[in-house]
């Protein structure tokens, strides 16, 4: 890991809230968490803006209640003029809305999307007609539990916001994305597809996966007798653990390479551990550069909002 680099570019310019809208028609395809948490912000921050939302009908409705949306629609149709898209399902999803969209919208448009991983829907972008232009974004705001009922319009203040750009061509686009999710609260940074797909295998889905298989050892061998007597320990190892596989397995399929590094990386750990019980030194070894790791950790993200 000591090859990653120790920051990411930030844009500067940015709108305030309050200030005319920067897309006048928004399309959010996929009202989950995230998908949610943007149009609850955008309406609070441009109530002049129209924010569509596509989804099943009994996300739609969720959606309606929370005033979350301004049209609700589970036919693409609805997007024909708009002029952002925002792709919010899973990845593989956002990759088969890539391919519909020239059907659907028929103005020239600004389309990006939250998925965790870059290259692939990066890659299927290229493939779409001129009148569009794709930027991919990821905004690194989440909660425990997912779903339109845990949306936020305040789940993206202080949280870094990647955009994984190609090229120059789209410098006016990525200044209005970066002002949209400024103004939203968030830290745009710029970042290559491919170093982000890294990158966030290590930092996001390392500990997801990390997680879930904890739990899953925890709950298989210690059984209910056992999880009677855990502590805060396994509670806040495991916080990831209820996340849902529909989307992490995406994830997975979408990231393979550098997830199975991540993994190598981390069961080359626990083998030298395992090896070392016996040993103060090895023991020492891995709680000191924990420890200092952590500190460093913390003190990057004191000023964050958690």
């Amino acid at each position: 890991m000591s090859d990653l680099p120790r920051t990411l570019p930030v844009i500067q310019p940015g709108g305030a809230s309050g200030s005319p809208p920067i897309f006048d028609k928004v399309a959010i395809v996929g009202l989950g968490l995230i998908g949610g948490s943007i149009a609850l912000a955008a309406r609070q921050h441009w109530p002049a803006s129209l924010v569509i939302g596509l989804d099943r009908k009994e996300v739609l409705e969720k959606a309606m209640v929370l005033r979350a949306i301004d049209v609700a629609a589970d036919d693409p149709v609805v997007m024909a003029e708009a002029d952002l898209v925002i792709l919010a399902a899973p990845v593989g999803q956002n990759i088969e809305r890539l391919a519909e969209l020239d059907r659907f919208v028929k103005t020239p448009a600004v389309v990006t999307d939250v998925g965790s991983t870059k290259r692939t829907t990066v890659e299927a972008a290229r493939l779409l007609p001129s009148r569009f232009t794709f930027i991919g974004g990821h905004p690194l705001g989440g909660a425990p539990r997912g779903g339109i009922e845990f949306a936020r319009a305040d789940l993206f203040v202080n949280r870094p916001w990647l955009f994984t750009p190609e090229g120059d061509g789209a410098a006016g686009v990525l200044e209005q994305l970066c002002s949209f999710v400024r103004t939203l609260g968030a830290e745009p940074h710029i970042v290559d597809p491919a170093e982000h797909d890294r990158l966030l295998a290590f930092v996001s889905h390392l500990p997801q996966l990390t997680a879930s298989a904890l739990m899953h050892v925890v709950g298989t061998s210690a059984q209910e007798r056992g999880l009677a007597l855990t502590g805060r320990g396994v509670f806040d190892a495991t916080r990831l653990a209820s996340s849902p596989a529909d989307i992490w397995r995406d994830i997975c399929h979408s990231n393979a390479d550098a997830i199975g590094e991540a993994l190598d990386a981390l069961i080359g750990e626990l083998e030298a551990l395992r090896r070392g019980l016996d040993s103060s030194a090895e023991i020492d070894r891995v709680f000191e550069s924990a420890g200092q790791w952590r500190a460093r950790l913390t003190k990057l993200r004191s000023p964050r909002n958690e």
